[in-house]
């Protein structure tokens, strides 16, 4: 089930990004005084009362009385050129901000007590009435009784009860947080649920739904020379030997600074839902131009939502070959992705069709990989194993012990280790941990969870 989406949106320099960090708990969100600083969205994971949401960071909502506003100061002194650069990038920011409204199952809209009601804040109130999401208005900076009291003038915006708040100081957040987490949707759960969620991710351009197209033996995805041709999250339901399987093409995810139009930017946020959604993530990359920084950018997210992972390198029959290059592609492949070297790897041709049969068979191994259960005899026996192959760190000469080990969870696996004190656990020693359990179970493609806890805590 994918995770609500919460955006919020309002005119320039009211606090979107102050209570952004506020919620998401730290200082992810660039904020500074200058109007639209916040130009570019920002997302991260938040959680409110133990439930999970994607909130979303918007650029300033300036819509026609201030933009014309701000069209007669820029013709006083800037060039010409100067003028089409800025209004196009204030029409970016508008446009990012109107779509973050289309995608969100919540809006915060957030107005600036300070500045009273605006022009711009009713213009903002009249598009946010006309839709069917939830609007939960915040009115920000409301830190002391006497402009509690002033907040209630945006009453007059007609958008229902509102909530005055200080995101710099966190009053009345929290009871701001209880109306969001209620007013979320409730998912039905559908026969899906039941199949294996395979999402396809990359980079704009790599061959996606060719792929998918390739595996379908159909033209089920638009398939186009332009990148970004896919904006939506597109599920198809298969069965593949008995087994059924959703398969779920996405738009292409773009490193931040390259993400252009609005429609593109917030095809990210689809992105995200189908890795979140999916058990396995095909991460395709682009032979022809070899690993990226973008590609370690998109298995980032992957890793955050702790998914399976098999990386499929598309265009191999554009390179040019001899008897070492597969394997030297596969090391510079490890060296970009450094954190994902559990992960199979496989050298397909969408166009030809060379190796895609293999495709899904090697998804299925590694969800089957990310069911896998180990006894608590055996678990305790590899860690007795590890230990004293490699004895624990100590730290001013006290030394790390470890009592037991326990399986609580599979999809993806979660190991607790009980230890004497857990902040002697450093990370190097942790996955030390992690590749002996990976010696003896595999755990092909799948990323493992391993917790450490005082022994007698909960």
């Amino acid at each position: 089930m994918s995770k609500p989406i919460v955006a919020i949106v309002g005119r320039p320099n009211v606090g979107k990004s102050t209570l952004f960090n506020r919620v998401v708990g730290q200082r992810l969100a660039i904020t500074h005084e200058v109007p639209g600083t916040t130009r570019d969205r920002l997302y991260a994971e938040a959680e409110w009362g133990g439930v999970s949401f994607i909130l979303v960071d918007t650029g300033g909502l300036e819509l026609q009385t201030s933009k014309l506003k701000a069209q007669r100061k820029l013709e006083l002194g800037l060039s010409s050129r100067r003028r089409i650069e800025t209004n196009d990038l204030m029409a970016q920011v508008r446009g990012q901000a109107q779509i973050a409204i289309a995608e969100a199952d919540v809006i915060l809209f957030l107005v600036d007590v300070k500045d009273g009601l605006t022009a711009n804040d009713e213009e903002v109130a009249q598009v946010l009435r006309r839709t069917a999401k939830p609007v939960l208005l915040a009115v920000n900076k409301a830190e002391s009784p006497a402009r509690r009291e002033a907040a209630v003038e945006f009453y007059a915006l007609g958008l229902g009860e509102l909530y005055p708040i200080s995101a710099l100081h966190g009053t009345g957040t929290g009871d701001l947080l209880d109306q969001v987490v209620a007013a979320f949707p409730i998912e039905e759960e559908e026969e899906e649920l039941e199949a294996i969620k395979i999402a396809i991710v990359g980079r704009p351009n790599v061959g996606k739904s060719s792929l998918l197209n390739k595996i379908l033996g159909q033209e089920r995805s638009i398939v186009h020379e332009t990148p970004g041709t896919t904006r939506d999250a597109i599920d198809t339901q298969v069965e593949w030997e008995g087994e059924p399987l959703v398969l779920i093409d996405t738009a292409g995810i773009r490193r931040k600074g390259s993400i252009q139009r609005g429609v593109e930017k917030y095809s990210v946020l689809r992105a995200l839902r189908a890795i979140n959604r999916a058990d396995v993530v095909l991460l395709l990359i682009d032979a022809v131009e070899g690993a990226t920084a973008q590609d370690a950018h998109i298995a980032g997210y992957i890793l955050e939502e702790a998914k399976s992972v098999v990386v499929v390198v598309n265009k191999w029959d554009l390179v040019e070959k001899d008897t070492y290059t597969m394997q030297i592609y596969v090391e510079h492949v490890y060296t970009v992705l450094r954190f994902l070297d559990y992960v199979p790897m496989l050298f397909i041709s969408a166009l030809t069709g060379q190796r895609v049969d293999q495709v899904l068979p090697t998804a299925l191994r590694v969800q089957d990989a990310r069911l896998i259960r180990i006894s608590t005899a055996e678990l305790n026996r590899i860690l007795q194993e590890a230990v004293a192959r490699h004895a624990p760190p100590s730290k001013a000469g006290k030394r790390l012990k470890f009592y037991y080990a326990t399986q609580p969870a599979v999809d993806p696996p979660t190991f607790v280790f009980f230890v004497n004190d857990p902040r002697l656990v450093h990370f190097s020693y942790e996955r030390y941990l992690e590749n002996r359990l990976r010696e003896h179970y595999g755990f092909l493609g799948t990323p493992l969870r391993l917790s450490f806890r005082k022994r007698g805590k909960g």
